[in-house]
């Protein structure tokens, strides 16, 4: 009984499934000082990145601050063995965090946890199970409409932030109402902090083409120290307005001007399995109960995690080919086992890991030094985050948010695919009324009507001959026929108007066909006998050929493959209706 599985097992490459499924095993016996050096740099480099921008996501969430940082902990050491991308660094995002917003507020921090622990497992599962294609229903318009709605929100609810303003939601409208109704009540020194940042923040942007990383040999020792300067500066902008924005609320701490995050729990994460229940402001979630909370955002965030982390590998390849399988495993890994230590969902990061692979990482094992100075942060400044201004955190995401908002797509749909916009119109007018979550899935579902349609209504060609006397109607189906398109293959055919008619149905191009097409070809190839037409199928692949007799024997008359079919239609011999 055990001879089967003894005969697969001995065919197995173990040493290639390791090296595989553990890609840190094909680099780490050739790690040197020089790699490490350029690692650490880069690691460094993120983690100066990855400190506001954790807080900042944690804080569209929901969440407190320092599970902004808990989400970046156990990411860098387990994608360092996993991933297959050295410059991906695995951490919190904006999409992600608004996504899971409206689940915290009404459950609280526990229900990120569960989120993330359910998310990783769900994304293993169909790294596994090589589900990765699920994501090819996400087109393009779907993907751009649902990040411009999420980025709108986002803006309005730090807009909300800059002015010191106070919403009870987040949505769309009710924020558009408090910025209306409030903005008599606009605190002067958060706007003034909060525009004041923004403006630094753009310009140590915009200064970073000034500056490079590596000596140029066309400029001078000073030039290129003054360029690496500059360029410091533009990389580790967000940690500098952080700190001194902290720094001014710290001065002022007495009688803070402007609003800072507040209390903030100074200690670790705890090591510990995520709660399937929690009790948040009296009121208690059981695992069901959760559930239904979480909605349709449980199926929207791993396939989102998904999306961004294999087109995060995609860019970053090089024409390498990518493990897409391999990379679902590796964030399925991240979350799962992030969700130990306090982490909210994450996923690839297109901003931070643009800023590893210009910090010149060599391996993953960059994101363990970023994990590490994490660490360092958690243990030593978690005191601090609480004078983090909140004006401050709002103009680090609204520079962040800038680089996300897909203009330029919108003005190529408008130029040159109309059907285009309309999809990524309707996602985004869906997402951004109501909720992100509900658009992507309303935009998919409205693209994959239009396959649908054009599964339903594919290309024929239609050639009119006169043989012998006989009106010899061809008709070439240019795709592959699917069972929407049975009833509007007979359509066409049964038109053909005439005394002595042929109907010649060319199967050239037909790869496959499902059982509902060929009852449908036999049923046709019935009426038009018995509407005394002559019926020829040809060229049709003989997989297709014996489906159809199977359905039907007497269609065996009908099949013609190897004679032109000019030559069938004149041999006597040959009986076709």
């Amino acid at each position: 009984m055990m001879v089967f599985p003894k005969r697969v097992l001995s065919k197995i490459n173990y040493k290639k499934l390791v090296r595989q499924r553990l890609p840190i095993t094909t680099w780490l016996p050739q790690y040197t000082f020089s790699t490490f050096v350029q690692d650490l740099i880069a690691g460094l480099t993120v983690a100066m990145v990855e400190i506001p921008q954790g807080i900042a996501y944690a804080a569209i969430a929901g969440l407190p601050p320092q599970y902004g940082l808990f989400s970046g902990l156990a990411d860098g050491f387990i994608y360092a063995i996993l991933g297959g991308c050295k410059d991906i660094n695995v951490g919190p995002g904006s999409l992600l965090s608004l996504l899971i917003q409206s689940s915290v507020l009404q459950a609280g921090p526990q229900a990120a946890i569960l989120l993330t622990f359910l998310s990783g497992v769900i994304v293993l599962a169909l790294g596994i199970m090589q589900l990765g294609f699920l994501i090819n229903f996400f087109s393009y318009p779907v993907i751009t409409g649902f990040i411009n709605s999420g980025v709108i929100q986002i803006f309005l609810g730090q807009v909300i932030n800059i002015l010191g303003l106070t919403s009870k939601s987040n949505g769309v409208i009710d924020n558009c109402s408090t910025i209306v109704n409030q903005i008599y009540e606009t605190r002067k020194w958060d706007t003034i902090l909060g525009v004041t940042s923004l403006v630094a923040l753009l310009v140590l942007k915009g200064v970073g083409v000034f500056g490079t990383l590596h000596d140029r040999p066309d400029w001078s020792k000073r030039r290129n120290l003054l360029g690496k300067f500059i360029f410091g500066l533009y990389l580790a902008r967000s940690a500098i307005i952080l700190v001194i924005g902290t720094s001014i609320a710290y001065y002022f701490r007495e009688d803070p001007p402007f609003k800072t995050a507040g209390q903030v729990a100074d200690s670790f994460p705890t090591l510990q399995a995520p709660s399937f229940s929690t009790t948040f402001n009296g009121t208690y979630y059981s695992f069901g109960d959760l559930l239904s909370v979480f909605n349709i955002t449980l199926m929207f965030i791993p396939l989102i995690s998904i999306l961004e982390e294999l087109t995060l590998s995609k860019t970053f390849s090089k024409g390498k080919r990518i493990d897409g399988t391999q990379e679902m495993i590796a964030i399925g890994f991240c979350n799962l086992v992030g969700s130990f230590v306090g982490s909210m969902p994450v996923t690839g990061s297109f901003s931070r890991s643009t800023i590893n692979h210009a910090s010149g990482v060599k391996t993953t094992m960059g994101g363990v030094f970023t994990s590490l100075v994490l660490l360092l942060a958690i243990a030593f400044l978690t005191s601090a985050f609480r004078f983090v201004p909140k004006a401050t955190l709002a103009a680090i995401l609204i520079s962040a948010l800038m680089s996300l908002f897909e203009l330029k797509a919108m003005i190529l749909f408008w130029k040159f695919k109309k059907l285009d916009l309309l999809v990524f119109s309707v996602t985004f007018v869906i997402g951004l009324f109501f909720g992100t979550d509900y658009g992507i899935l309303v935009g998919a579902c409205f693209n994959c009507l239009f396959v649908l349609y054009a599964n339903a209504r594919p290309k024929f060609t239609v050639t009119k001959e006169v043989d012998c006397g006989s009106d010899v109607y061809v008709v070439t189906p240019r795709h592959t026929l699917y069972f929407p398109a049975a009833e509007y293959l007979r359509d066409k055919v049964v038109e053909f108007e005439g005394d002595n008619v042929t109907v010649v149905i060319n199967g050239k191009y037909i790869r496959s066909m499902d059982i509902t097409v060929a009852r449908g070809v036999t049923n046709l190839t019935d009426e038009l006998v018995m509407k005394n037409r002559k019926v020829v199928l040809w060229n049709f692949k003989e997989s297709i050929k014996n489906m159809c007799i199977g359905v039907n024997k007497n269609m065996e008359d009908h099949f013609f493959s190897d004679e032109d079919y000019k030559t069938v239609l004149r041999d006597e011999s040959i009986v076709i209706a």
